[in-house]
């Protein structure tokens, strides 16, 4: 009797250079199931696009060498038909989605997306046209980092699909990485590169929001939006130096 050949995986070209958010990505996208090639850089995914025909492009907004959108127009000219792509990001600004729509993304997903969220807008992309998904919520600008605890328990359950494992493991994983992303927010912040505060501060952001991180979440939110504010840098410092005590 001849074996029998197992179905192709979609293969799926996820651009995403935060360490936690790759890890969850993958692991999401893994038990669809998918086949997922993950990399980190503009760069990097126009290699790998071009060694590789992919189902789906799940490409964040802000890279380290550039944007999402161009990185996105760039493998749009490589592939005259190219695949689906969604973009995902750790801004809520609204002024973000109609640019990147316009230039060929299916949806704007915000991060922190729930397991099932990004489940669904990753199935609804490789299915065809339908409706897309809506984009998460981030916290709110302005709110009181003080005010809120370290460690929302609900929030990270429900966003790691309710995996006591998984909340586990990726906590580990962003205090191992926390002590290096304070002192990078503070050296950009003490050299006034105002570009770097920002894509660090955005990374940040992200991981938060995946981890249940609220307290420093809102002081990351505070600082984003007035780098200048000695009280915002001030609750940043606080917020992460009792999650690493």
């Amino acid at each position: 009797m001849q074996a029998r050949v197992p179905p192709k995986l979609p293969r799926i070209l996820l651009v995403e250079d935060d360490t936690i958010s790759q890890a969850y990505f993958r692991a999401v996208l893994e038990a669809l199931p998918t086949d997922v090639d993950a990399v980190t850089t503009h760069a990097c995914a126009v290699a790998r696009a071009g060694a590789e025909r992919h189902d789906l492009w799940l490409v964040d907004l802000t890279l380290p060498d550039g944007s999402g959108i161009e990185l996105l127009r760039e493998l749009r000219k490589r592939w005259p038909q190219p695949p689906p792509a969604l973009a995902h990001t750790a801004d809520a600004d609204p002024a973000l989605r109609a640019p990147a729509l316009q230039a060929g993304f299916l949806d704007v997903l915000v991060k922190p997306l729930t397991t099932a969220d990004l489940a669904t807008a990753v199935r609804g992309a490789l299915a065809g046209p339908g409706t897309p998904a809506r984009p998460g919520a981030s916290a709110g600008h302005g709110t009181p980092a003080g005010r809120l605890p370290d460690w929302d328990h609900a929030a990270a359950a429900a966003a790691l699909n309710h995996d006591p494992a998984n909340v586990q493991a990726l906590r580990k994983l962003f205090l191992a990485e926390l002590a290096d992303a304070r002192q990078q927010v503070l050296d950009h912040v003490r050299d006034g590169d105002q570009a770097a505060l920002r894509f660090r501060l955005h990374r940040l952001q992200a991981s938060c929001g995946l981890v249940g991180a609220c307290r420093l979440g809102a002081a990351v939110d505070q600082l984003q939006h007035a780098p200048g504010s000695r009280t915002a840098l001030e609750d940043f410092i606080h917020a992460a130096h009792d999650l690493l005590h």
